[in-house]
C-alpha cells in the first residue's frame, strides 16, 4: 500500500535542509553578488590585471555554482512532489521505486550542498597544496607514502579536482620519500585540511621475506595557495633561491638545464622546491606560490596555538602521533584458554586492494 504522507515527510525533511544550506550561503543575495562580481571584471583595469581577472572569473563561477545546486534542489524537491500527487490519482504502485530513486537522488545533491554550505572558512574555497613525507618505517614507509599519494590522487579525480605534481623524492628501494602536490578545484583546500596529520599503516609487509606485520607511518601537510601577495609579505633579503637540474629519467632539458628551484626563508627556516614545470620561471612562480602557502599555514597554527586550538599541529611521525590509523593483517592464532576458542581472524583486505579500499574509507571520513 502506497503511503504517501510518508513519503512527503521525508520530502519536508529534505526541504528543511534545503533551507538551512539556502541560510548558511545567504542564498538571497548571491544574484547580487555575481552582479557585482560582473560589473567588477569588465572594468578596464581589471582586464589589464591577469591573474585579478582570473581570481573574479573563478569567484563568479563559484557563487553561480552555488545558485544553481540550490535551484536544482529546489526542482528535484518540485518534480518529487509532483510525481507522488501522480502516483495517487494513477494509483499505480509500481511507480514507487522511481519515487524512491527520485528522493534518494535530491537527497544526495541536497546533502552535498550542506557540506559546501559549511565550508566558509577564509581559505576554504582555496586551491590546496599537500605535502607528504615518510615517517618512521623505512622503505615500508617510502612505499606507504606513495600509497596515500596514489589514495588522494584518486579521490581528487572523482571530485574532479586538477593535480599537479609539484616536488617529489623516490625511496632507496621502493615508493617515495616525499612528495608535493598542488590541488585545483572549488573548496579544494576546504575538503582536504582535515587530512592533516600522521596516517598509520599496519600490514603483512610485502618486503619482508618471513611475512611479519609492519608498521608505518607518513605525515600530511595541507597548505591553501595564496593568490593575493599582499596576504603574505616575502622580502628579498629573507629569501635566497638556489638553482639546481631537475631529477627525473631524462628527456626534453631534463638534467640538461638548471631549471629546478629552490627557496629558501631564513626567518622561519622552511624551504621548498619546484621541478615539475619545464621552465626555471615557471618552477620559480610555483615555488613562491608554495612558500606562500607554508606561511599562510604557520600563521593559522600560531593562531590556533594562541587560542589554545592544536587540531591543526603536525606531529612527530611515529607512533601515538596518527590521526588516522589502516589495519591490514590478520591477528595472530591464539587459544584463549579460559574458554578454550581460538581467536580465528582472517584477513579481509589483501594487499593488492588497499588503495580501493581506504579510497572508499576516505570517501566516507571528508
Amino acid at each position: 500500500m502506497f503511503k504517501a504522507d510518508d513519503y512527503r515527510l521525508k520530502l519536508k525533511a529534505l526541504s528543511d535542509n534545503l533551507a538551512e544550506a539556502g541560510y548558511a550561503m545567504d542564498i538571497d543575495h548571491l544574484q547580487d553578488k555575481v552582479e557585482q562580481l560582473k560589473a567588477e571584471q569588465e572594468k578596464p583595469e581589471v582586464w589589464q590585471d591577469l591573474e585579478k581577472s582570473t581570481r573574479i572569473g573563478r569567484e563568479i563561477s563559484s557563487v553561480e555554482n552555488k545558485i544553481s545546486a540550490y535551484k536544482k534542489g529546489e526542482a528535484e524537491l518540485a518534480d518529487a512532489n509532483a510525481f507522488i500527487d501522480l502516483i495517487e490519482e494513477a494509483d499505480d504502485e509500481s511507480l514507487i521505486p522511481e519515487l524512491e530513486g527520485m528522493i534518494a537522488v535530491a537527497d544526495k545533491d541536497i546533502g552535498d550542498m550542506r557540506i559546501r554550505a559549511l565550508l566558509r572558512g577564509k581559505y576554504d574555497a582555496n586551491n590546496a597544496i599537500l605535502n607528504l613525507h615518510a615517517g618512521a618505517g623505512g622503505t615500508e614507509a617510502c612505499d606507504w607514502t606513495q600509497m596515500l599519494y596514489r589514495m588522494y590522487t584518486r579521490y581528487c579525480e572523482e571530485e574532479g579536482f586538477k593535480v599537479t605534481e609539484l616536488d617529489f623524492e623516490e625511496g632507496d628501494e621502493a615508493g617515495l620519500k616525499s612528495v608535493s602536490f598542488k590541488v585545483d578545484g572549488e573548496n579544494a583546500y576546504g575538503f582536504l585540511k582535515a587530512e592533516k596529520g600522521v596516517h598509520r599503516l599496519v600490514r603483512i609487509s610485502p618486503f619482508d621475506s618471513n611475512k611479519r606485520r609492519h608498521t608505518s607511518f607518513a605525515s600530511l601537510e595541507v597548505m591553501p595557495e595564496i593568490d593575493d601577495d599582499n596576504e603574505v609579505e616575502i622580502r628579498d633579503e629573507d629569501i635566497r633561491i638556489d638553482v639546481y637540474r631537475s631529477s627525473g629519467a631524462g628527456g626534453q632539458k631534463v638534467n640538461k638545464t638548471e631549471t629546478a628551484i629552490r627557496i629558501t626563508h631564513f626567518p622561519t627556516g622552511i624551504v621548498v622546491t619546484c621541478q615539475n614545470e619545464r621552465s626555471q620561471l615557471q618552477n620559480k612562480e610555483m615555488a613562491f606560490k608554495y612558500l606562500r602557502a607554508k606561511l599562510i599555514e604557520r600563521q593559522i597554527a600560531e593562531r590556533e596555538m594562541a587560542d589554545a586550538e592544536l587540531k591543526g599541529e603536525i606531529k612527530k611521525i611515529e607512533w601515538g602521533s596518527q590521526i588516522r590509523s589502516y589495519v591490514f593483517c590478520p591477528y595472530t592464532l591464539v587459544k584463549d584458554h579460559r574458554t578454550g576458542y581460538e581467536n580465528t581472524n582472517v584477513q579481509a583486505v589483501m594487499d593488492g586492494d588497499i588503495q580501493g579500499f581506504i579510497i572508499d574509507y576516505l570517501k566516507k571520513t571528508i
